[in-house]
């Protein structure tokens, strides 16, 4: 998603977001991320404007204090970034890759269904076709991308071939480095 991506580039505009919009988001964002909620006000204060931040190929951020937390493309979900993640780990459901996969996942390709039923890899939690998870790698301790089930955990055990998740965004893409 962000193989070229530049905030000076790819940016069509920015909107300070009403009171009535941000709660909508901030509804939107706990049923997402419901272990979010005790940290919410810490990260999205009541009184402090979200800033939307609009960018090409239908993309938007999120940006509170100059500082973009979360990500979305066309209606999708909202996406957190890396930063976010390595900050609150436990935020997403994590699934992990075995090591051979790793330099795979850091060059954004998506995860195929035997990196996630091989030895190294592990899938500890039933989760459903289209949930968003962080990736992580055999042997690391930080989340080396956000990605998206294709297909549910029960699923990529029962069939174990083709694509099992999408990578969203990984360290090193355009967007990691944006942020840094």
């Amino acid at each position: 998603m962000f193989k070229k991506f530049s905030f000076t580039e790819n940016i069509a505009g920015q909107t300070q977001l009403k009171s009535s919009v941000q709660r909508g988001i901030r509804g939107k964002i706990i049923e997402q991320y419901p272990s979010l909620e005790p940290i919410l006000d810490d990260l999205m204060p009541k009184k402090t404007p979200i800033v939307l931040v609009k960018g090409h190929e239908h993309l938007s951020f999120l940006s509170v204090n100059n500082q973009v937390l979360f990500f979305q493309h066309f209606d999708g979900p909202y996406y957190p970034t890396l930063k976010l993640l390595h900050k609150y780990p436990e935020l997403l459901p994590k699934i992990q890759v075995d090591r051979g996969a790793i330099k795979f996942v850091l060059s954004g390709a998506n995860i195929m269904c035997p990196g996630l039923t091989s030895k190294g890899a592990r899938m500890e939690v039933d989760l459903p076709n289209d949930a968003v998870v962080s990736i992580m790698a055999e042997g690391k301790e930080h989340a080396l991308a956000i990605g998206q089930l294709k297909m549910s955990t029960e699923e990529i055990r029962k069939i174990n071939k083709g694509i099992g998740c999408d990578n969203i965004h990984h360290l090193n893409d355009s967007l990691w480095k944006e942020l840094s």
